[in-house]
């Protein structure tokens, strides 16, 4: 067990100084994760809205289904007229389930990062204050924070900062708890493996439990933090848009 090593994503390189304002930024494993999934899912958009047709089969059938779908969950938690947010919860979506998924592919979670699930809680957050000045005025939202009663305005602000701190902890918590117990077991089984079978040639006790587990923690755990994270972002920005 001693030489297991669970650490942060690896910087892989540095820009150079030369170039201004970033110069020295650090390259990170989430960052080239970011884009493989970005690119990944831009090709996904184009094969499947390729040579579409007045008549929808196919592929494109499945992509029109998929758009009403993401439009009905939008109606159905935000109310009716919301429908302009439908690109970026289906943006959310896509990007929380296949960022999370990408352990499959033998690459580090994008989402097992706080960076990432910070930034998409900090566009939420912006969106829900937003929201609050357009439909009450910049006197209405700042009202709000000392509603029911004067004295409540310390908790009503720390409550909306900690709005964007508990939706990306959360996701973020919930994947990278997954892939530390992933990790660990696969190291338990694997010296395991080597006590009692070390004659085979393969760590046959890491095939099996660890398998199911990451299955486990890879598909179902991505699909419902992706669901989650985008049910809270629509509940808040739907209830900032009523009150």
């Amino acid at each position: 067990m001693g030489g297991i090593n669970i650490t942060g994503p690896e910087i892989l390189w540095e820009l150079p100084e030369s170039i201004p304002l970033i110069g020295g930024q650090p390259i990170t494993e989430t960052m080239r994760n970011a884009w493989i999934v970005m690119l990944f899912i831009f090709l996904l958009c184009v094969f499947l809205t390729h040579r579409m047709e007045k008549v929808p089969k196919g592929k494109q059938a499945l992509a029109e289904k998929a758009v009403m779908m993401i439009d009905n969950l939008v109606d159905g938690t935000m109310g009716p007229g919301c429908r302009s947010f439908s690109p970026y919860i289906a943006t959310l979506l896509m990007f929380s389930f296949c960022g999370s998924l990408a352990s499959l592919f033998f690459m580090r979670p994008v989402t097992g990062d706080l960076n990432t699930t910070l930034g998409w809680a900090l566009i939420t957050f912006v969106l829900i204050t937003f929201n609050k000045i357009k439909y009450n005025g910049i006197g209405g939202y700042l009202k709000g924070f000392f509603e029911p009663v004067f004295v409540m305005a310390p908790l009503n602000v720390l409550s909306e900062v900690a709005t964007p701190v508990a939706m990306s902890f959360r996701h973020f918590g919930n994947i990278a708890g997954g892939l530390v117990i992933s990790t660990l077991l696969m190291a338990a089984m694997g010296a395991l493996s080597d006590l009692i079978l070390g004659f085979l040639p393969v760590p046959l006790l890491q095939i099996g439990l660890p398998g199911i587990l990451s299955l486990y923690f890879d598909v179902f755990t991505s699909a419902m933090q992706a669901f989650i994270f985008s049910m809270l972002t629509m509940a808040y920005v739907g209830d900032a848009r009523s009150s």
